[in-house]
């Protein structure tokens, strides 16, 4: 039974979200991480990247954001500004459960 297997379809599930933090500098390159490397770094840098800019454009308002939060239907991402850089957590939201 184990040469038929070969021929069955192989299924990929989609990779888990990812759970953990990590820090960038002001250049947006990732310091450390606490992420599961399956998830890709350039998706951390990506990611990093958008949240500099949030801070950076805050800044140019005249708001001094030192937080920021983001909830996804599938992801929590909060952010926290380490002059010029930031730690951003990651989490799979978190349905309520009755």
């Amino acid at each position: 039974m184990g040469f038929l297997s070969i021929f069955k379809a192989q299924t990929k599930s989609p990779a888990p979200l990812p759970s953990g933090s990590f820090t960038i500098d002001s250049t947006g390159e990732i310091v450390t991480s606490t992420i599961p490397s399956s998830f890709s770094k350039e998706s951390l840098k990506q990611i990093g990247h958008m949240v500099l800019q949030a801070f950076k454009d805050a800044r140019k308002t005249g708001q001094n954001i030192g937080e920021l939060a983001i909830q996804y239907s599938a992801l929590d991402l909060k952010a926290r500004e380490l002059r010029g850089g930031a730690i951003i957590f990651l989490s799979p939201h978190a349905k309520n459960v009755r």
